[in-house]
C-alpha cells in the first residue's frame, strides 16, 4: 500500500515546521480514506473468514509423518486391512508391584477380573487375556485400531487407563503402554496445542515490543495487526489445503502461528523504525508513510519470497507433514507480508505522531543513520579493521560448528518426551522382564503358503527375540516379530534391516516387515531423503533471489554462505546444550531439516535488510564502504530487536513437553541470534568493506545514482528527498 500526498497538497519540507502534534490540519484527504477503507475492508474480510471457514489450519484428524505408499510398512498397512481385524496394534497393561514384589495370586485374581473387563474394548475381545512373567509382570493386550483419528484412539486408552486401574489393591499398578498409548501421549501434547502456542507466542511479542518501543500505545498496533493475520491466515490454510492434496496435522498448525507472528513482527518493525526516520524529515505523516513504505516494501517482498520458496520446496518431500508444514507456512508467511504491507501501514497512519508517544518524532531530528549511537560506533569499529573482524568472526562460527563433532540422529521412542509419560514407563517395567521391543512388536507378512518358512527365518536374525504366527487369509500368513532392542533405538533400526534382508531373499515369499517400530525407522529414511532433496532446493532459491534483488553474483555468494556458517554453528552450539544441560541422546530425525529451512529462509532476511539498506544508500551517492555503514547504524536497532524477537518467538516452542520441538526452537533461537548479533553486526559489513565497489559485482550500483569520479552526485535523490529506487 502506498499512501501518496495529494498533487494539490504537497507536504512541508525537510526543515520545516511541525504542528502542535506534528500532524498539519492540511493533511490530505485522498490517503486518508484509503487508509479507512483498507481497515473497513480487512474487518470484513475477517468477519467472513472467521464466520464461513473453518475453525483452524488442521485439516487431519492424525498428528504425525505419513509414509508414502513407496515405504515397506505403508505396503505392509495396506496388506492388513484385508485381515478380518484390519490394521491393528496392541495396547498393553503391564502390571506390576510398586515396590517391585512379586505378583500375589489374591492379585492376579484381580488382574484376571480386571482382563475381563477389558475385553470389550478391544477389537478381538478373546485375545485380551493376562499373560504373567515370572511372577512379577502380568500383561494384558488389548488390539485397537491403528487408522482412528488421534481423539478416537486417545478416548479408547484413556477408557483403557480407567478401566485397567479402578479398584486395585495397594502396591498393584496398571501402565498402559505400546504403540496405540504411544500415540496417544503424543497427542495430550498437541491437546490445546494451538491456543497454548497463540497466548505464550502473543505475550512474548507483546513483551518484547512493548520493550522495543517504550510506548505505551504504539506496541498494539503492530500486535493486533499481527494477529489478525495469524488467525486468517489459520482459516486460510484450513480452506486450501484439502484443495492443495496436503494434510495439515497439529504439529503444523501450532508452527504456523510461531512462524506468522516471528515474520509478521519482524516486518512491522522494519516498517516502524523506518516510518520513524521519516517523521522526522516531513511534517506531513501520509507523505513519511509513502517514502517509508517504498524504502522497506522492496526488502520485505524479497526476504517474504525468500521464506514463501523455501517453505514450498517441502512440497517435493515424501512423509505428508513436512508438506502440510511448507504449505501451512507458506500461506503463513504470505499472509504476514499482506498484513504488514497493506494493513499495518494504514493502521500506523491514521493515529499520526501521537501513537508514538512519549517519544514523539519531530521535524528536525536527526535521522538514524546521522545519529552517533552504538550501532554507528560499531560500524566505525568493524571498518577499522574489517580483515581482523572477517577472521574473528569466521572462526567463532568454525569454534561453535566444530560441537557438532559427534552429533547423533534418531531419537528413540522412549526419549521423545521431556517429561516420561505413562506408555514410556510402562515400555520401562516391560522391558526389565521381556525383551524391550515387547511394547512395539513388528509384523511380518508373508505368502500364505510360505509362512512358517518366512517365521523360521526371521527367528534366526540377529537382534529378533521371538516370531510368533498369529494370523492367515487365503493369500497372506502374518507374524508378530519382537525385537531384543527398544524401538527407534540404532539397534532396533539395524535389526529392522537385517529382517528386511533376510525375509527379502526368500522365493516366492513376497515378505515385508511393517509395524509402529518399522514405521519409526521408514520416517526416519524418509526423512533423510527429503533433507538430501529440501537442502538443494533451499539454497538455489536463497541465492537466486538475491542475486535478482542485488543484480550482482559477488554479494549473494558471500551472503549464502555467512548464513549456512551460523546454520553449522547454532547446530553445534546447540548440540552442545543438549548434550550438557538438557541430557539429550540424540536429535529427532526430522530437526536438521526444519532447522535448516527456518534458519535459513529466516536468517537471509537478516542479510536483505542491512544490504538492501546498503545498496539503496550507495544508489543514493555514498560509496559502499560508507553506505555499509550507515545501513548497519539505521538498521542495527530494529534488526536486532526483530532477532532477538523471533528467536524468543521460536523459544515458544519448548512450552510443549515434546523433545523435537524443543530442539527445534533451541537451535532456531540460537541460529537467529548469531544471525542477529554476531553476522549481520560485524562479519557481513566486514566483508562489504573488504571488497568495496567489487562487492556488487558485476553490477554497478555506485554509478546508478548519477556518481561522478569524485564521490559528487548528480540528481541522487527524488523531489521529495526519497532515493530513486527502494532497495
Amino acid at each position: 500500500m502506498s499512501l501518496h500526498p495529494s498533487p494539490t497538497h504537497p507536504p512541508a519540507g525537510r526543515g520545516g515546521p511541525a504542528g502542535p502534534a506534528g500532524d498539519r490540519p492540511h493533511a490530505p484527504g485522498r490517503p486518508r480514506t484509503t487508509a479507512w477503507l483498507v481497515l473497513l475492508l480487512t474487518l470484513i474480510g475477517l468477519a467472513a473468514a472467521f464466520a464461513l471457514g473453518p475453525n483452524g489450519a488442521t485439516t487431519t484428524r492424525t498428528t504425525g509423518a505419513a509414509l508414502p505408499a513407496s515405504a515397506q510398512s505403508a505396503r505392509v498397512a495396506e496388506i492388513l486391512r484385508t485381515f478380518p481385524t484390519g490394521t491393528a496394534a496392541p495396547a498393553i497393561v503391564v502390571y506390576s508391584n510398586g515396590d517391585g514384589s512379586p505378583l500375589t495370586p489374591d492379585q492376579q485374581t484381580a488382574i484376571a477380573a480386571r482382563a475381563q473387563a477389558l475385553a470389550p474394548l478391544g477389537l478381538v475381545p478373546g485375545a485380551s487375556r493376562p499373560e504373567t512373567v515370572r511372577d512379577e509382570v502380568a500383561t494384558v493386550a488389548v488390539l485397537l485400531p491403528t487408522g482412528a483419528g488421534d481423539s478416537d484412539n486417545s478416548a479408547t486408552v484413556e477408557r483403557i487407563r480407567r478401566t485397567a486401574s479402578e479398584h486395585l489393591p495397594a502396591p498393584l499398578r496398571a501402565q498402559v503402554t505400546g504403540a496405540p498409548a504411544i500415540r496417544a501421549d503424543i497427542g495430550k501434547v498437541f491437546a490445546g496445542a494451538d491456543t497454548d502456542l497463540l497466548i505464550a507466542t502473543a505475550s512474548v511479542v507483546a513483551v518484547l515490543l512493548l520493550v522495543t518501543y517504550r510506548s505505551p500505545l504504539l506496541w498494539l498496533v503492530p500486535l493486533a495487526v499481527v494477529g489478525a493475520g495469524d488467525r486468517l491466515a489459520s482459516v486460510l490454510v484450513g480452506v486450501l489445503a484439502p484443495h492443495a492434496g496436503v494434510r495439515v496435522d497439529a504439529s503444523a498448525a501450532g508452527i504456523l502461528s510461531v512462524l506468522v507472528f516471528g515474520a509478521g513482527t519482524d516486518y512491522a518493525l522494519l516498517l516502524v523504525s523506518r516510518y520513524r526516520d521519516e517523521l522526522h524529515l516531513t511534517d506531513d505523516r501520509f507523505t513519511a508513510m509513502a517514502r517509508a513504505w517504498r524504502g522497506t516494501a522492496p526488502a520485505v517482498l524479497a526476504s517474504g519470497t525468500t521464506v514463501v520458496l523455501s517453505l514450498l520446496t517441502l512440497l517435493a518431500a515424501e512423509l505428508t507433514n513436512n508438506r502440510g508444514l511448507g504449505f501451512a507456512g507458506a500461506v503463513g508467511i504470505l499472509t504476514a507480508m499482506l498484513f504488514g504491507l497493506v494493513v499495518l501501514p494504514a493502521a500506523l497512519v491514521l493515529p499520526g505522531r501521537r501513537l508514538f508517544w512519549p517519544f514523539v518524532p519531530k521535524v528536525g531530528e536527526p535521522v538514524t543513520a546521522d545519529r552517533r549511537g552504538p550501532w554507528s560506533r560499531i560500524g566505525r569499529a568493524v571498518a577499522a579493521r574489517p580483515a581482523l573482524v572477517a577472521v574473528g568472526g569466521t572462526a567463532v562460527l568454525l569454534l561453535l560448528a566444530s560441537g557438532a563433532l559427534g552429533l547423533r540422529t534418531g531419537l528413540a521412542q522412549a526419549d521423545s518426551f521431556r517429561s516420561t509419560p505413562e506408555a514410556v514407563l510402562g515400555q520401562r517395567t516391560l522391558a526389565a522382564v521381556r525383551p524391550a521391543g515387547a511394547a512395539a512388536p513388528l509384523t511380518l507378512v508373508s505368502t500364505a503358503a510360505t509362512g512358517e518358512t518366512v517365521a523360521d527365518a526371521a527367528r534366526l536374525v540377529p537382534g529378533v527375540a521371538s516370531v510368533t504366527p498369529t494370523a492367515r487369509t487365503d493369500r497372506y500368513a502374518r507374524a508378530d516379530v519382537v525385537l531384543t532392542a527398544a524401538p527407534g533405538t540404532a539397534d532396533s533400526d539395524r535389526a529392522v534391516r537385517a529382517l528386511r534382508d533376510r525375509v527379502a531373499a526368500l522365493p516366492g515369499a513376497d515378505a515385508a516387515v511393517g509395524g509402529a517400530t518399522a514405521e519409526a525407522y521408514d520416517t526416519a529414511q524418509a526423512n533423510a531423503h527429503d533433507t538430501r532433496v529440501v537442502v538443494p532446493l533451499v539454497l538455489t532459491i536463497v541465492l537466486l533471489v538475491l542475486v535478482a534483488l542485488l543484480r550482482a553474483l559477488v554479494a549473494p555468494l558471500l551472503l549464502v554462505a555467512t548464513v549456512i556458517a551460523s546454520y553449522f554453528a547454532a547446530l553445534g552450539a546447540s548440540w552442545l546444550l543438549f548434550r550438557t544441560v538438557y541430557d539429550f541422546p540424540a536429535l529427532d530425525t526430522n530437526v536438521p531439516l526444519l532447522s535448516f529451512l527456518f534458519l535459513v529462509a529466516l536468517g537471509v532476511d537478516y542479510n536483505i535488510f542491512l544490504i538492501a539498506r546498503t545498496r539503496e544508500d550507495t544508489v543514493a551517492g555514498h560509496d559502499t564502504r560508507t553506505a555499509v555503514r550507515r545501513a548497519l547504524a539505521s538498521t542495527g536497532g530494529v534488526i536486532t530487536s526483530a532477532g532477538i524477537l523471533l528467536a524468543a518467538v521460536f523459544a515458544v516452542l519448548g512450552v510443549l513437553p515434546l523433545i523435537t520441538l524443543t530442539q527445534i526452537g533451541v537451535i532456531v533461537g540460537i541460529g537467529v541470534l548469531l544471525d542477529t548479533l554476531l553476522v549481520r553486526t560485524v562479519l557481513v559489513p566486514a566483508l562489504v568493506l573488504l571488497t568495496g565497489r567489487h562487492f556488487w559485482w558485476p553490477g554497478r550500483p555506485e554509478t546508478a545514482g548519477g556518481r561522478t569520479n569524485d564521490g559528487a552526485t548528480e540528481g541522487a535523490t527524488g523531489g521529495d528527498g526519497a532515493s530513486p529506487v527502494g532497495v
